[in-house]
């Protein structure tokens, strides 16, 4: 369980690290699919780097991230081997970790940096009308359905398959 919360919140640090390098280093709007519709929109493109290097570092902090989410998933799972797992203790690990993603995603990224912080205006102020008035964040439809039904959906699949080859 220990190390099911640990992977958790590397997972967590990770998409961390990915949002900071999109939205501060790279400043490519397809990177920004997650956004608000209307922000997306307001978005302008951005030729110019931030600093000289800006997007070099970005994408190396994109790189180190997506290694960290495949490392999480491939210690959780060779750990579930090595233990033993069933389908009930396999769909656990990756439905909890799913869960306190999406938590930390909702709290985190949506209420605090998006509302609270403004961190997406800041980088962006062409979005501020888009995003203003705004109590919680942006598409808790989307958020719920991803906690309530896609992310058990691909914690039971993962398991079947990870009890099916173990």
């Amino acid at each position: 369980m220990l190390l099911t919360v640990f992977l958790a919140i590397v997972f967590c640090a990770a998409i961390s690290l990915m949002l900071l390098s999109a939205v501060a280093f790279i400043q490519k709007k397809a990177l920004f699919y997650s956004a608000p519709r209307e922000a997306r929109e307001a978005v302008l493109p951005r030729e110019k780097e931030l600093f000289v290097g800006a997007r070099t570092i970005g994408w190396t902090l994109m790189i180190f991230s997506v290694l960290m989410i495949l490392g999480a998933g491939i210690v959780s799972i060779w750990d579930g081997f090595r233990s033993g797992f069933g389908f009930r203790q396999f769909f656990t690990r990756f439905a909890l970790i799913f869960t306190i993603y999406k938590v930390y995603d909702m709290v985190c990224f949506d209420y605090f940096l998006l509302m609270k912080f403004r961190f997406f205006q800041h980088y962006y102020p062409e979005t501020q009308s888009a995003l203003a008035g705004r109590k919680y964040g942006f598409n808790i439809k989307s958020q719920l359905l991803k906690l309530l039904v896609i992310f058990p959906a691909a914690s039971a699949i993962a398991a079947w398959i990870c009890s099916l080859i173990g």
